[in-house]
């Protein structure tokens, strides 16, 4: 499978190769710590007892006199003689965070000033038989950046960073570490990735690339290289299992072919195609010398054609992602950094997250800007899972020192190296220069000249044209607008339905093109109490209100009632809408952004997981379980859908969206009830959705006769509180999926149900199969040792729902739990 496949920048067989272990000296104390193989002197000073958990409290204040020291290192490593005698020795780091001159046997070797650059010393002339060692001398990025500043003369805002010297512009470093809304300011010292020194003969590869220049639905063509660590004249020879044996003698260092595949089989994101991953295998062999280059490794890489479509059309400039020459609507969420601590973050759990973004249908997801470039898991999981990739560079807020010319110098260097080692991933399909430059330098009043500078208009733009061109790409986010933070042009980070408390209709009054950044709420667990009070409730920066305070907005918005006496007077009451009110915001939008004729053509959720404790941006929580907004997602992002939209005095429409590419005998039913139960009006229609199409039908064709279905002529009193939205396989009669529309609000149709639920097990496991006498609102399945396929979802009488109980590690025999629903105070226990 491609997600055993590790990417390996190394000869498959080093004639040597050692991973170092390292300890760190207390520039107070003088004590000596262990780190191991990966980590940072913060880490390791928790892991001592001498730091305390980061986001408890202020102890956020308990770290900052790290960085104003300069922080010792120690490692060692033995050689025999014939490994000394090897023609080439390195000591290779993958990342170094941040600024460190680097000793071997007490002789300077190099310098690191780039977390995000790979560095390799040749180390052959300063090592011995027997035993080596490895210095590193870390200094205060704060201090380093200090003295900088005070010879460049120039000071850049920096929003974020509140520290005493605002570094963070100039410190290639992830911009997090400087403080954000959910982010303490630490700014780690030490490895993300362990330190190898590597002993050879000859040469080896240290890198690869695989790049689509053409592709038709006759023939793909394709570049391979190869890079070596080493320039050499010797003829190599390149085996290929599908290609076949290419002699070539390396030109600056790498070997080139091109391929033609005929009728190339292409990838194509989540629910609209497969995902097919062609795979080869390589040999490098070199005709003469005494040892070969023996490189060898499968390797596996995708097709696709990609195009960014912003060319003016009637509603002004859109953003369309076109794919294999086909419009996708793009819905996912933005990923921000798993950890503070990136050295903490395992492969299992970049498979799991990006495992949890295909069970809720994403098919795009934003690695953000301010933090740092994800482990090659990250891409090869999003291959597989047909999740594409909108990749920020390494820049978030105004503003950069893009006239210095060695902060340029660095910046190439770690943008090729980026894009250089994500050359196979066919996931990868949007490049931007970075997040809220533009907005953060339009909203500070400055002129566009200013804002709109060289950086991300030159500078960024022709490193992705040089590395990528087959990929579009975007100078920031948001941008594209007569100002870049208006959601009408180009892309929006969208918060009209969200932080600025606007009503639901905004969604499509807004006339938003593409929301990078949208939809972002103090997001409840199902477990949460909000007992620590405003702990990791996420604020904006100089903002007087957080994020809970919108949540209660939409709250009392929801379900007519005022969120502080209801919390102070019926907390369990209040958690529960608070668990499912963003939830219903986020689905309702995404009604309104997918129906046929929206001007949106893609939106990601802001974010997909916290980063530390309490009810933060994330549908999934720090804990790795996913809260009722995710369910909520799952169900807005579904492949083949079913919407309402309501047009007032037009009367209520529903829509039919079919992503897949094949067309589908759908049957559609609608039903008005009255009190939860009664239908006083229903229709039913058969008919075969397009592929990658869809269909639009008024309520009343279905019904055959006039019948105010969104109650919007108020006739006499309302004559039902629901209608529901059926669509279902024409031939299995299995649903498909379901929408509900409230006439007169959620909280009048707000039913005692009586849910019944029956556990019933197959071959596959448990099934919790649910049916109910009246209409249900947002029904819970708690079931300690389980996690429900659906959950929190809306439950309408006349048939029976199924939902899969996946079982976890502390999963028991047989699933025993509680059904509750938000118009009940009877649990229901099975």
């Amino acid at each position: 499978m491609r997600l055993l496949f590790v990417l390996m920048f190394l000869s498959t067989v080093p004639a040597f190769g050692q991973v170092l272990k390292w300890e760190f000296k207390h520039p107070v104390s003088g004590k000596w710590y262990k780190l191991g193989y990966r980590g940072s002197v913060q880490e390791a000073l928790i892991e001592a007892g001498e730091l305390p958990d980061p986001f408890v409290g202020t102890n956020e204040k308990q770290f900052t006199w790290i960085e104003r020291y300069n922080w010792e290192f120690r490692s060692e490593f033995t050689l025999s003689e014939e490994d000394r005698k090897k023609n080439s020795l390195d000591l290779e780091f993958e990342n170094v965070d941040t600024y460190a001159k680097v000793y071997v046997n007490n002789k300077l070797v190099g310098t690191t000033e780039n977390c995000y650059i790979t560095y390799r010393f040749d180390i052959k002339k300063l090592v011995k038989s027997g035993r080596n060692t490895v210095r590193l001398v870390f200094e205060s990025p704060v201090a380093y950046q200090k003295k900088h500043m005070k010879e460049v003369g120039v000071i850049l805002p920096s929003p974020n960073d509140l520290g005493e010297v605002s570094a963070a512009p100039y410190c290639r470093k992830p911009q997090y570490q400087f403080g954000w809304d959910w982010a303490p300011r630490i700014t780690t010292i030490g490895f993300w990735k362990p330190v190898n020194v590597i002993a050879y003969n000859d040469n080896r590869v240290i890198g690869k690339n695989i790049r689509t220049l053409s592709v038709n639905e006759n023939e793909a063509v394709i570049e391979f290289t190869l890079m070596l660590r080493n320039n050499t004249k010797d003829t190599l020879i390149w085996k290929s299992s599908n290609y076949g044996d290419l002699k070539a003698v390396p030109e600056n260092g790498m070997i080139k072919r091109i391929v033609k595949e005929q009728n190339p089989l292409l990838w194509w994101p989540r629910g609209h195609g497969e995902q097919h991953l062609y795979a080869d295998s390589w040999r490098l062999l070199m005709t003469s010398g005494p040892t070969p280059t023996r490189f060898n490794e499968d390797v596996y890489f995708g097709i696709k054609k990609i195009e960014l479509i912003t060319e003016p059309d009637q509603w002004g400039t859109p953003y369309i992602i076109r794919v294999n020459g086909k419009d996708i609507f793009c819905k996912g969420a933005n990923y921000i950094p798993q950890d503070i601590f990136p050295a903490r973050v395992r492969d299992g759990q970049i498979h799991e997250s990006v495992k949890q973004m295909k069970a809720a249908n994403f098919n795009m997801v934003r690695v953000w800007g301010g933090g740092y470039y994800p482990d090659e898991a990250f891409y090869e999981a999003c291959d597989v899972a047909g999740i594409m990739v909108w990749q920020d560079f390494m820049f978030a807020n105004f503003d950069y020192p893009a006239t210095d010319p060695d902060f340029v110098i660095h910046v190439k260097k770690e943008i090729s190296q980026f894009l250089n080692a994500t050359q196979a991933s066919p996931s990868l399909a949007i490049l931007c220069g970075g997040s809220e430059i533009y907005q953060q330098g339009a909203m500070l009043g400055l002129p566009e000249r200013i804002w709109k500078g060289a950086f991300c208009e030159e500078i960024l733009a022709e490193l992705a044209a040089q590395y990528r061109p087959d990929l579009p790409y975007m100078a920031n986010s948001p941008s594209g607008g007569a100002l870049p933070f208006h959601p009408n042009a180009g892309v929006a980070h969208y918060y009209g339905v969200g932080a600025y408390k606007r009503p639901l209709e905004d969604a499509r009054r807004a006339n938003v093109r593409f929301a990078a950044e949208c939809l972002a709420f103090s997001n409840l667990s199902g477990t949460e109490t909000l007992a620590g009070g405003k702990a990791g409730i996420p604020r904006d920066g100089g903002a007087d209100w957080d994020f809970e305070d919108v949540r209660d907005h939409y709250l009392g918005d929801l379900y007519a009632v005022d969120p502080q006496q209801l919390r102070q007077n019926d907390v369990e009451r209040y958690l529960m809408l608070s668990r499912v009110v963003t939830g219903e915001v986020m689905e309702a939008t995404f009604a309104e952004w997918r129906r046929p004729g929206s001007t949106c053509n893609g939106a990601l959720v802001f974010t997909f997981q916290d980063i530390m404790p309490g009810p933060g941006w994330g549908v999934v929580g720090v804990d790795g379980l996913p809260k009722p907004a995710w369910y909520a997602l799952k169900r807005a992002f579904r492949p083949l859908q079913v919407l309402f939209a309501d047009e007032g005095t037009n009367g209520l429409d529903v829509h039919l969206v079919n992503e897949m590419p094949v067309s589908l005998p759908v049957t559609l039913e609608i039903a008005c009830l009255r009190d939860g139960k009664l239908p006083v009006v229903s229709g039913r229609r058969e008919l075969m959705l397009p592929a990658r199409g869809s269909e639009s039908l008024a309520c009343t064709d279905l019904f055959g006769a006039f019948f105010d279905t969104g109650y919007a002529y108020r006739f006499g009193p309302p004559s039902h509180d629901v209608t529901v939205a059926r669509l279902r396989h024409g031939e299995t009669g299995a649903v498909l999926a379901e929408a509900f529309h409230f006439p007169l609000g959620r909280p009048s149709a707000l039913h005692d149900a009586e849910i019944s639920a029956a556990l019933v097990e197959d071959p596959s496991g448990f099934w919790l199969e649910l049916a109910t006498d009246l209409f249900a609102q947002s029904v819970n399945l708690d079931v300690p040792g389980y996690r429900a396929a659906d959950n929190w979802f809306h439950l309408a009488p006349g048939d029976k729902k199924r939902v899969r109980l996946v079982a976890e590690v502390t999963a028991v025999d047989r699933p025993q739990g509680v059904v509750r629903s938000l118009g009940s105070r009877r649990p229901i226990y099975f």
